[in-house]
Parts: structure tokens; C-alpha cells; sequence
């Protein structure tokens, strides 16, 4: 299937492109620091602006008519353009694309031994709105924003050239591609991907990651250093992993040596590559999953008596955006309040967020309050973030979007 083609993806000229220009007001200097996006409020959307084809590459001037660099134009966005390079006479041609996943990928070679990681994190790689997850010599792509699903097939060829991916699944789901206009699909733009789902080795676990058709991009890598340090509290602990994913936290646990494990999710496919990644680190008779509803779980194990002396709960973003902050601290509080009383004497509680929306500060006090509304209290251990893999843009706080708390009780 080809790809779709943005006014300025074929036969880019740099001479013949578009101008974006900044409003009078608009803080030309933020972007000069290094801030990869424009607001739609900051920019002079004109008729002829507007009529921009989505990812049309633009050259970015202040108000007084002085260069900014290279910017991929999305009119109806809220982020109305992402900048791609300080020069604005750049082409997107081959050698730009290694150079940015060429860049990427000598980080991720200094950090792990094995090829497992995530490649490219979007605008801390110089590659706005691109994700990148690499499973050996497989790799799977979410092209997040218009101008990167339009050269996702110059992407393709640059990570076959960069580090000799042989097979590429694009996986065009998700909400930032909603608000781009991206319809949602899966397609395979290079080789044969593995049909099966693979071994992942992280933390002494063997995971299962399926790169056709699991969520995202088939494993998360950004719980690494988190899992590593809660599988370190389940030392001969039972373990109860709740948004287990694919046992995320179970299975790093029981390769520490927890004495058992329990994975809570809604998902029967996560929870059978759970099961599948149980038995592959031989650990599958100190494992169990339970499909349920996360809410309805906690409650009815509490109901039962039950007690662990590790909880973790990884949920989804109950807080994706600011309108939907306030009740996603709610969810996050309730979460907590529920978790806590599972926990034994003296025992952990680790508590996770994803939501960018909800900074560390709120979502350490939404969790206070719920373990203090359980009757509990206990001192942070570990506060945690993504791994190495995931770099944060310096000044874009969206990029530090995980937080992981861990209590003792």
C-alpha cells in the first residue's frame, strides 16, 4: 500500500515551500531554545495556511521575517506545526533519516546488550511525533503525526540501512493519530515480521511480544528500570500484578524469586502471552492471571482477605489530556485506596501513572489520599520514570509522562 503523500513528501524543493509565520506576540524565543512545537493560537493561519495539505513541509519565520528552521505543517492541529530541523533549507532526503535513527540507535547500543528497546522516542530523537520499538532484527513503527506518516516508507529504508531491520509492521492506532487526521490501520512496509509472538528477554523475565497485532507496539519498554527495582521488594513475597498487561511486574518478580504471582487483567490475549511468557522463564507454576475487570478485582480480593507482600498497578492514562485531569486523580485515588489494604504489614505498594496530563506532584498526592482513606500510611521508597530508552525533550514535559511510586506499608 502506498503511502499517503503530503504536498511536500515528492520532489521537495526547499526553495519552493510554504512560509509559516509567527504571530507579533508569539515567543519566538522558546522555539530558538529548542521547543519542537507551534501552537495553533501562534501562528498566522491565513486562507492560504489553512488550505495546507496535512504534513506539508514549511519554512518557519518569526514575525519579522527571520528563518526558524523546517516545520511539518498540520492546520486543524492544535499543535499546528512540529519542527524538524534549525535549517529550513534541509531536505528529507535518505542521509537525513540516518542521520536521526543513526544518532538513536548509538544510545540504545551504549545502554543495553540486547537488541530490545525502544529506538526512537519521538521529539527527544529529533523525530517529532515518531515511535519506534525494536524486537531484535524486527522493529515496529507508530507514525503519531501527518509529515511521519507520510515518509514512513523513507523511515523503512533508514532503519534497514541504520541497523539492519529486516522486517517493519507500521502500527497506525492510537489517539495522537486521531487528532492528526490518521485513520487507524496495521500494515507491513518492509519484510516478514514474526507471525508468532517472540521471546523479549528484560530483567531475568522472558516476555511475549506480539508485533501484529498486541497493543501498541506489541511490549512496553518504558517499565524496565520500575520492574527491575519492585522485582527486588518481591524477594520470596506473593506478588499481585494488577493491569498485568502481558506480566509486566509478575514475571520480573518471579525471576527474582517471588514466591508466587498473580496477573490481573481485562485482556484474555495479554494474559495468554503472559502465561506463554510464564512458561518460557520457567516459571509457570508460581504463576496465575485472573481476567476481571482491574476495579472489580481489587475489591473482591479485598473482600476475600486476600494479602501480598507486593501490589503493583500499571493502568492505562485515566488522565490523557487536561480536561480530563481532575477525574483521572480520582481514578488514580481510588486505585490506591483499593490496592492499599491488599498490602501485608510492612509490605510494598507500587502505584504507576502513564497520564501527562497528571505530574508527579498531583499524582503522588491522589495516591496518598487513597492510601491514607484506606487506613494506611508508609514512607516513598522509589520514584521512577521511564527507562533511558524513553529521553525526555528538555522542554517539552509531555516526554516524562511516566511516573512510578513505590510505598512501603
Amino acid at each position: 500500500m502506498a503511502p499517503p503523500l503530503s504536498a511536500s513528501s515528492s520532489g521537495d524543493d526547499p526553495g519552493a515551500r510554504p512560509v509559516l509565520r509567527l504571530r507579533p506576540k508569539a515567543d519566538a524565543r522558546r522555539l530558538r531554545f529548542g521547543h519542537p512545537w507551534v501552537y495553533a493560537d501562534e501562528a498566522v493561519l491565513d486562507r492560504r495556511s489553512r488550505a495546507l495539505a496535512p504534513g506539508t513541509l514549511a519554512r518557519l519565520e518569526d514575525s519579522d521575517r527571520r528563518p526558524l528552521g523546517l516545520v511539518a505543517v498540520t492546520p486543524d492541529s492544535r499543535i499546528v506545526a512540529r519542527v524538524l530541523d534549525s535549517d529550513p533549507e534541509a531536505r528529507l532526503e535518505p542521509g537525513w533519516f540516518e542521520a536521526r535513527l543513526g544518532r538513536a540507535l548509538a544510545l540504545r547500543e551504549a545502554l543495553f546488550d540486547a537488541p530490545y528497546y525502544r529506538l526512537v522516542h519521538a521529539e527527544a530523537d529529533g523525530l517529532p511525533g515518531v515511535v519506534i520499538d525494536r524486537f531484535g532484527d524486527s522493529a515496529v513503527l507508530q507514525p503519531n503525526a501527518a509529515w511521519a506518516e507520510a515518509h514512513r516508507e523513507a523511515l523503512a529504508d533508514a532503519l534497514a540501512a541504520t541497523a539492519g531491520i529486516g522486517a517493519v509492521v507500521m502500527n497506525g492506532t492510537g489517539r495522537t493519530r486521531a487528532l492528526e487526521g490518521l485513520p487507524e490501520e496495521r500494515i507491513i512496509l518492509r519484510g516478514t515480521p514474526p507471525a508468532a509472538a517472540i521471546n523479549v528477554p528484560m530483567n531475568g523475565a522472558i516476555y511475549k511480544a506480539d508485533l501484529l497485532g498486541g497493543q501498541k507496539t506489541g511490549l512496553f519498554f518504558d517499565q524496565r528500570p520500575n520492574q527491575a527495582f519492585a522485582a527486588r521488594l518481591a524477594r520470596g513475597a506473593e506478588v499481585l500484578d494488577v493491569f498485568s498487561h502481558v506480566g509486566g511486574f509478575a514475571l520480573a518478580a518471579l525471576a527474582a524469586g517471588a514466591s508466587r504471582a498473580l496477573a490481573v487483567d481485562s485482556s484474555a490475549p495479554a494474559l495468554a502471552l503472559a502465561e506463554a511468557g510464564a512458561a518460557a522463564g520457567g516459571v509457570a507454576g508460581r504463576f496465575e492471571t485472573m481476567r476481571a475487570d482491574a476495579f472489580a478485582a481489587l475489591e473482591s480480593l479485598g473482600e476475600a482477605g486476600r494479602r501480598f507482600g507486593l501490589v503493583v498497578c500499571d493502568p492505562p492514562a485515566f488522565a490523557p489530556s487536561k480536561p480530563a485531569l481532575e477525574k483521572g486523580l480520582r481514578a488514580y485515588e481510588r486505585v490506591a485506596r483499593l490496592a492499599a489494604p491488599l498490602v501485608a504489614p510492612d509490605g510494598f505498594l507500587v502505584l504507576c501513572s502513564c497520564s501527562h496530563a497528571a505530574d508527579l506532584t498531583r499524582f503522588r498526592a491522589a495516591c496518598l489520599r487513597g492510601i491514607g482513606r484506606a487506613g494506611r500510611a508508609g514512607a516513598i521508597l522509589y520514584q521512577g520514570g521511564a527507562g533511558p530508552d524513553h529521553p525526555m525533550h528538555p522542554q517539552l514535559a509531555e516526554s516524562g509522562y511516566l511516573k512510578a511510586l513505590a510505598f512501603r506499608l
